[in-house]
């Protein structure tokens, strides 16, 4: 399936919010008046924009109202959709495998999807001919080195775990060395279920983020926050509190089909100033697709890729 079609299958309840108030302003083809701006500003705000984005969109729509009114509905779905990709539109801070072996953390509170993201990732990448090792370093979930190592025999990925409550550092520290000697391309750092307000646990985090660099210069490469995209806004003070304790290379966000809040992918990307580098939409070894900012926009407003 076209990206933009699977985009737009993983957006259907979000565009269900975004087009109902929106569907019949425009049929009488004249300029927007205030009562269709503040049904169009109540729908951006429950798909969970946030209020930044929502602010700019209205301007935008206000100054461009006589060019909708000409064009119709399908001229106020491209403004909307070119409004956003502008802030979806990030570049990547590194370039993937510019080193080797490349090394990702995966990060987020219980139950985001970290351990399923790093499986489909390894799924992703061994399709594309890649050497991949998935390291369980969360060691404080029971079953969670388990549940990776599952993965692993899924994907053909090889596994790494230390002992039963384990020190975190030392199994990735393992990890990496046995990785380094192998020749393998990707390390694939499952790490635990911190909650954000749990000072020690973060401080973990910081070592994990030093071991790494200590093994592999420049690793951990890409420090993925992994975001339930059902909690919408409310993942915004997790996000923060991760960027302090290791710096955020990109974001990750899951379940994308199970929510009327997917335009918290908007608010996420301006409020944290990193890119989406991957969305889950669906439960499917191959439901994790790369992020494209022109086709989720589209996608989000049921609008042509431009």
């Amino acid at each position: 399936m076209a990206l933009l079609d699977r985009f737009r299958q993983g957006l259907a309840r979000t565009r269900e919010v975004l087009e109902l108030p929106v569907e019949d302003l425009v049929r009488g083809q004249r300029p927007l008046a205030e009562g269709d701006l503040a049904a169009i500003e109540e729908a951006l705000i429950l798909a969970d924009l946030g209020v930044p984005a929502v602010q700019r969109a209205m301007k935008m729509l206000k100054e461009k109202s006589g060019a909708i009114a000409r064009g119709g509905f399908p001229a106020m779905r491209e403004a909307l959709s070119a409004e956003i990709r502008i802030v979806l539109e990030r570049p990547h801070a590194v370039a993937p495998f510019s080193a080797a072996p490349w090394v990702v953390f995966a990060l987020g509170v219980n139950g985001v999807g970290k351990t399923t993201t790093l499986g489909k990732l390894a799924h992703a990448w061994k399709g594309e001919g890649r050497s991949v090792v998935l390291v369980a370093a969360d060691t404080f979930r029971a079953a969670a080195p388990e549940q990776l190592e599952a993965w692993a025999q899924r994907t053909g990925a090889l596994f790494h775990r230390g002992a039963p409550r384990a020190d975190p550092s030392a199994v990735l520290t393992d990890g990496l060395r046995m990785a380094r000697a192998r020749g393998i391309d990707a390390v694939l750092v499952d790490t635990a279920g911190r909650m954000h307000t749990k000072g020690n646990l973060m401080a973990e985090l910081s070592k994990m983020t030093r071991v790494a660099d200590r093994e592999i210069p420049g690793a951990p490469h890409e420090r993925l926050l992994v975001l339930d995209a059902t909690t919408g806004s409310n993942g915004l003070a997790q996000g923060r509190e991760f960027a302090k304790a290791a710096g955020l290379t990109g974001l990750v966000l899951t379940k994308l089909d199970g929510t009327a809040k997917g335009g918290v992918a908007v608010a996420v990307v301006e409020d944290l100033g990193v890119p989406i580098r991957y969305v889950g939409v669906g439960e499917a070894v191959d439901d994790l697709l790369s992020f494209d900012a022109r086709a989720f926009a589209a996608a989000l407003f049921g609008a042509e890729v431009p």
